[in-house]
């Protein structure tokens, strides 16, 4: 709409006079919105103990944005500004992911000659009825409940029997002790495909997670964005019955199988929220660098336990062929490394040539944790579990504000420890 969002501090002399009505004037002369205004006794006071440091966050007319600094610079001094308006959007609030549905298409029923659906016009009407729940699904709904037909039920049996074979061999400890768990209070089981409301309410209680519909393979923008804000965009369609072994793109098997007991886990958890954490707000060229690192890791990541080697990646623990593959003799593994597994090539019609291996989830998570943090961007973002919200740490009060309550835990933390010992 050729808007642009601004950042301002401005120094207001001999406020006794008349300098902030004339500052409140050329705001007002340019329709500016003000999300944000703060002020603070100047640091460098030139004339009195009556200046003050002005800091604003408003938006106002791309073509107004030169004419209204120079016309501050009038009035105030020390007038300084940063644009944010090549900043891409990103969610701030948990209620902003409603936003955040963007498709790739690629593997569309209806458009992709190869999937294996395209010719069935039952199924395409099916995934039409799935996509229209999760375009009209918001923020605090309940999670649609789905009656699921023989058909689907049926491919589900096939998949989980053949899966849940191979799981005590093949997957990581913590899956298996998330899957024993969602077993017992999920309906997890063979002739039954769980329900999200169920699965969210258990990961909600585990880790903080929860899942939200999506009406197929999201942007990898939006996608990423959610796990900023501990949500996982689930699809709740399921592949089609010719061919249950194999799915071009996310189906309820994937997501339940494959993505759903490792966010069961606190560390892996942690690691799925940070890649979300570091794509906001960040370039393209950085969105397809995490991507990758997402698919290296959270979609075919391998990690060593008690000197063997586990899947604890989605793509595999939901893929019979990929899991027996990738724990064989035939691929070649790397040691992960942020840095090069941010830009290596990646296969997603083909088992994978290269896996990643993690010597644990805790120290990924501390890799990724460093990577992230050379991500440039022109602010820093604070996560507050509280309120489910973004806050951009663009003043020292909010950065203040956010020390405080990390002292206050610490002083919780102390309290526990000494009555400990």
């Amino acid at each position: 709409d050729g808007r642009a969002t601004l950042i301002l501090t401005l120094t207001l002399c001999n406020l006794r006079k008349t300098e902030l009505p004339k500052a409140a004037k050329v705001f007002e002369m340019f329709e500016t919105q003000i999300h944000h205004f703060e002020t603070r006794r100047a640091k460098k006071s030139k004339n009195s103990a009556d200046d003050l440091d002005i800091f604003v966050e408003c938006e106002v007319h791309s073509a107004d944005v030169s004419i209204l600094i120079t016309s501050l610079k009038r009035v105030a001094e020390d007038v300084k500004t940063s644009r944010e308006d090549k900043v891409p959007w990103f969610p701030r609030k948990i209620q902003d992911l409603d936003k955040c549905h963007h498709l790739i298409t690629k593997y569309d029923p209806s458009l992709d000659h190869g999937h294996p659906g395209y010719t069935d016009l039952e199924y395409k009407k099916r995934r039409a009825f799935f996509a229209d729940l999760a375009f009209n699904y918001r923020a605090g709904d309940p999670l649609p409940l789905i009656e699921y037909t023989p058909q689907e039920t049926a491919t589900w049996r096939e998949v989980y029997r053949k899966l849940s074979s191979l799981y005590p061999t093949h997957a990581c400890t913590q899956y298996l002790d998330a899957f024993q768990q969602l077993e017992k209070y999920c309906g997890y089981q063979e002739d039954n495909i769980p329900q999200l409301q169920d699965v969210s309410r258990f990961l909600k209680g585990q880790t903080g997670f929860q899942l939200r519909p999506a009406a197929g393979l999201l942007s990898a923008r939006d996608f990423l964005a959610s796990l900023a804000f501990r949500v996982f965009q689930s699809t709740q369609y399921i592949r089609h019955f010719s061919s249950p072994m194999h799915s071009p793109e996310p189906d309820c098997c994937h997501e339940l199988l494959g993505h759903v007991p490792m966010l069961a886990d606190k560390e892996f958890a942690q690691f799925s929220q940070d890649i979300g954490l570091a794509s906001l707000g960040s370039s393209e060229a950085e969105i397809e660098k995490l991507a990758t690192l997402y698919w290296f890791t959270v979609e075919f990541g391998l990690c060593k336990q008690n000197g063997s080697i586990k899947a604890y990646g989605a793509g595999l623990l939901s893929s019979y062929g990929e899991l027996m593959y990738a724990l064989s003799n035939k691929p070649e593994y790397k040691p992960f490394d942020p840095e090069m597994a941010a830009v290596h090539p990646y296969q997603d019609q083909a088992f994978q040539p290269v896996y990643f291996i993690v010597e644990n989830l805790e120290d990924a998570k501390a890799k990724l944790q460093n990577y992230a943090m050379k991500i440039k961007k022109p602010f820093s973002l604070h996560y507050d579990p509280f309120t489910s919200n973004i806050e951009v740490m663009n003043t020292p009060q909010k950065v203040k504000r956010a020390l405080h309550q990390m002292k206050e835990e610490l002083k919780n933390l102390c309290l526990a420890l000494e009555n400990l010992s």
